[in-house]
């Protein structure tokens, strides 16, 4: 990583523990983490500062930290995307991660904010969008487009030159065939092989996609 300055990380449960397990074993500098609850029950926490309001984070200066989004990707849930761009909005800037044990491409594109987790693995021509997350174990094929604020979960395949727009779901254990095509706020049932395009807001929720319904974002 460049620019290697201090971060703080947004949020207190396992998705945030994960990803400052990750950052401790690549021995960056972590300022504190904020959270409203406890960080007692997670040994990943222990030793950093704990500030219990976002707005703590205001207190240091845009150009001398960098942040980690650690709050987990949940189906239908803005609370991610909405704390990004309020921090954004405020000049400060997301640090990308991607765990030792992942393999990545050198011939991928990882954007900004992005997070690659342990034993995931994005191969050449790739493109992963900024602020999405490939989870623990998930395959991202050659020539995949994954879009912005995408969560693509533990042990999910996407098979080559897949493309997915902004906000997409994609649950563990999901397989998304060959050029296949999802839009916007699209969300795939864990488990789930998806075959066919799915049209923006649809969930895909069975084992073939033949089984859709909409859903409202």
């Amino acid at each position: 990583m460049s620019d290697l300055k201090p971060l703080i990380v947004i949020g207190g449960g396992g998705h945030a523990s994960v990803l400052v397990d990750i950052l401790r074993s690549q021995q960056r500098a972590i300022l504190g983490v904020v959270s409203p609850d406890e960080l007692t029950a997670r040994a990943a926490f222990d030793g950093l500062s704990h500030w219990y309001q976002d707005d703590a984070i205001l207190s240091f200066p845009s150009d001398e930290v960098k942040l980690i989004n650690g709050i987990g990707a949940l189906p239908h849930s803005k609370l991610r995307c909405r704390l990004n761009e309020y921090f954004l909005t405020h000049g400060y800037q997301f640090e990308t991660v991607i765990a030792p044990a992942a393999s990545v491409s050198p011939f991928a594109t990882i954007e900004a904010g992005a997070q690659i987790l342990t034993h995931a693995i994005v191969q050449a021509g790739a493109m992963i969008g900024s602020h999405s997350i490939i989870n623990t174990g998930a395959l991202v094929e050659h020539d995949c487009m994954i879009g912005e604020y995408n969560h693509i979960a533990p042990r999910a395949t996407l098979c080559g030159q897949v493309q997915t727009e902004d906000h997409v779901f994609i649950g563990a254990g999901a397989t998304v065939i060959q050029d296949v095509h999802l839009a916007e706020h699209a969300l795939v049932g864990a488990g789930a092989v998806v075959t066919k395009h799915l049209t923006a807001n649809t969930v895909c929720y069975s084992s073939r996609s033949t089984i859709t319904k909409r859903h409202t974002n």
